[in-house]
């Protein structure tokens, strides 16, 4: 044992020489003002027009960004035979000489993005030809057309990822990317691209294709199978039709997003569709119109002229039956549409889904049946609607909704929910109610009224930590309305009439409550405890008539407090040395009516450290009719302030000492004066000498 002692303190001797040797060439500076991490080389913003020669020569990553280099020589990489990734991107590149990349055989990530390559795009075609190994390159952002594009990718048979974006190409065909037959990924997104004919069709290990920001009009014969990911938003579409077969489609993400889609899209029979993104189109279904109208049995017929060959597609547009089978989809997104009911049976061909979104629709109902159980949805959203009712059909199952946590209905015409609804609901979180014309139960009761108005009974939900009430026009609210309920986060922002007494219908959310907005609510300072919310974290008083700052806020021990645009002259002085000046880190101000001559208050706060004060900038006070920064008062209104905030027993004395100055002056001149009368007049009454 003792014998591999020397051994192990010789092995560990080389060990630390090791590391040490690494850990100074792993940032060493290098010539240029370049920077060294391990094998990587950062030359990036340098403002260099060349390519340094004499850089490390088992550099493996050159990162040139952002420089002002405008050609790529012969000798340019000589040496550098080890490089795999060289970026060249924001330069002024217009030449890659046909010799540059002879020195690098192994290259495999290339990019050039943003440069001016549409110069002599046909000799750094040439130099491209010499990479084969290469498996990324970016070209983007260099006003290529497609004719470009054809012969700077033509010999590039290597190529798994291609970025051709930001460019001016306008028309695609099956000669372009002809020869790419290993690519994985192309990104064509912001051209100007209006039409393709069968370009994607030779590419049969295609997985990603992005054709976003362009101006196709539609996508009829969708026969990608290979494909993974598809992303054509941002153009002008306006239909989408898959190839009518029985190939299974490997397609899990399609996103048809910001388009002008008039139909719901007619999607391959067999895919792996998860995700499937329909935002922000005019798509609707037509075979129920609101004036009575059916169009169940109207087709539409596709001509499609290939070269010599015509084809008529038949369609049935207003089928509302989904021939699709859409078992694995968990995304989907019908937002910003014109879709104002749904199809009978719709959702239930979703068995999988968990995130709905509806959101800026025309739906006027909307209804839940155990025919729709929808058992995997967490997240459903129906804000900004037409809804005026919300329909539950529940049966001995009552299996409706089970794995729901958020459900946002804010931005309708609701005035009541279905009693009990969020029973079948057990894992409901959050809830968005706010902007409709909702009451919470219990209501208080009203003399000569029979029934109860309508009201959404929320007590008993165990799981509800987020809840928001903005502007639903609550009144007088008493009771306990959260009886039951684990509430962190409530928002009564907007509510006029809803604190017209006092806090106590929230004393069930003592314990819990860590968030509390009550912006905007006309609540006033006499009105208002806030002392036994001990576990409040974040606070919103603004938009509100407080005139004095509520002292029970003091024991608080808030992280973030909100009062702006209220009416607070000053805020207590000593705030700085309670729990709540303690533990505050972020405070609104502004849109105060302050005195300028009370802001001791105000200085304390810029001494708090990890305070931070957002709208600092925008805080103002008042003095003589005029608006002034506290962060800049003027000299002159210092001084005035302090004569107005002194001590008046200072001030007394002040004033007072001048005059009895004036006096004690006047009887000493006047004693000395008439000294010598006095002493006379003195001896003469007392009759006795005084001795000289």
């Amino acid at each position: 044992m003792e014998a591999l002692l020397p051994g192990v303190s010789l092995l560990l001797v080389l060990l630390a020489a090791g590391w040490g040797s690494e850990a100074v060439t792993a940032w060493a500076p290098s010539p240029g003002g370049c920077e060294l991490v391990w094998s990587t080389m950062d030359c990036t913003g340098r403002w260099l027009s060349s390519i340094p020669g004499n850089l490390r020569g088992d550099t493996e990553e050159l990162l040139l960004d952002d420089n002002t280099i405008q050609v790529l020589g012969n000798a340019s990489l000589l040496s550098y035979p080890q490089l795999w990734h060289l970026s060249l991107t924001r330069n002024r590149l217009e030449l890659v000489e046909p010799g540059a990349f002879l020195s690098s055989q192994g290259l495999c990530v290339l990019s050039l993005a943003d440069n001016l390559l549409f110069t002599n795009y046909s000799l750094t075609a040439a130099a491209l030809s010499a990479l084969p190994a290469l498996r990324t390159l970016d070209l983007a952002g260099n006003r290529l057309t497609e004719d470009m594009v054809s012969v700077l990718v033509w010999n590039l048979s290597s190529l798994e990822s291609l970025s051709v974006a930001r460019n001016i190409i306008m028309r695609l065909d099956s000669s372009i990317f002809m020869n790419l037959t290993q690519l994985l990924e192309l990104n064509l997104e912001k051209n100007y691209i209006f039409e393709i004919d069968q370009a994607f069709e030779g590419l049969q290990r295609l997985q990603r294709l992005n054709v976003a920001y362009n101006y196709l009009p539609c996508v009829v014969e969708f026969g990608l199978t290979q494909l993974r990911v598809l992303n054509v938003s941002n153009n002008v579409i306006e239909w989408f039709l898959a190839l009518e077969s029985d190939d299974f489609f490997e397609l899990e993400v399609l996103d048809l997003s910001h388009n002008h889609l008039l139909f719901f899209p007619v999607l391959p029979r067999q895919s792996k569709l998860r995700s499937l993104l329909l935002k922000n189109n005019e798509m609707s279904f037509y075979q129920r119109l609101p004036n009575g109208t059916s169009l169940e049995n109207v087709t539409v017929q596709f001509l499609l002229i290939d070269g010599n060959s015509t084809n008529v597609t038949t369609v049935s547009l207003w089928d509302e039956i989904c021939h699709s089978n859409l078992s694995s989809l968990r995304l989907l997104d019908m937002s910003q549409n014109q879709v104002w009911y749904l199809p009978e049976g719709f959702l239930a061909q979703m068995p999988s889904l968990t995130h709905l979104k509806l959101n800026q629709n025309c739906l006027e109902s909307f209804h839940l049946s155990e025919g729709d159980p929808l058992a995997t949805l967490t997240e459903l959203d129906l804000s900004q609607n037409r809804l005026e009712e919300l329909g539950v059909e529940v049966g001995n199952g009552g299996n409706i909704l089970p794995n729901l946590q958020l459900f946002n209905l804010s931005t309708n015409r609701l005035k009541a929910l279905p009693p009990g609804v969020f029973t079948y609901t057990r894992k409901i979180t959050t809830v968005d109610l706010s902007r409709n014309r909702v009451d919470l139960c219990p209501q208080p009761a009203v003399a000569g009224e029979v029934e109860s108005p309508p009201c959404v009974d929320i007590r008993g939900v165990e799981t509800l930590t987020h809840l928001s009430l903005a502007s639903c026009g609550l009144r007088g609210l008493g009771g306990h309305p959260f009886q039951g309920t684990s509430l962190m986060h409530l928002d009564l922002s907007d509510n006029h009439q809803a604190l017209s007494g006092d806090l106590g219908w929230l004393q069930d959310l003592t314990l819990t409550l860590q968030v509390l907005s009550l912006r905007n609510t006309t609540l006033s300072s006499t009105a208002v405890d806030f002392s036994a919310f001990n576990s409040l974290v974040h606070l919103d008083l603004s938009g509100n008539s407080l005139t004095v700052f509520p002292t029970s806020l003091g024991i608080l021990k808030l992280r973030s407090l909100d009062l702006r645009d209220n009416c607070l002259p000053a805020l207590p002085t000593d705030v700085v040395q309670t729990p709540l000046g303690k533990s505050l880190r972020e405070v609104y101000l502004s849109r105060n009516p302050y005195n300028c001559c009370t802001l001791g208050w105000w200085d304390s706060l810029q001494h708090v450290k990890g305070l931070h004060v957002p709208d600092g900038q925008e805080v103002t006070c008042s003095y003589a009719s005029r608006t002034l920064s506290p962060r800049a008062l003027p000299e002159p209104v210092r001084w005035s302030c302090r004569w107005q905030t002194a001590d008046l027993a200072l001030l007394y004395l002040v004033l007072a000492l001048p005059t009895c100055l004036t006096l004690l002056v006047a009887f000493a001149l006047i004693f000395l004066t008439l000294k010598q009368k006095l002493l006379k007049m003195v001896k003469s009454r007392c009759g006795v000498s005084s001795p000289y």
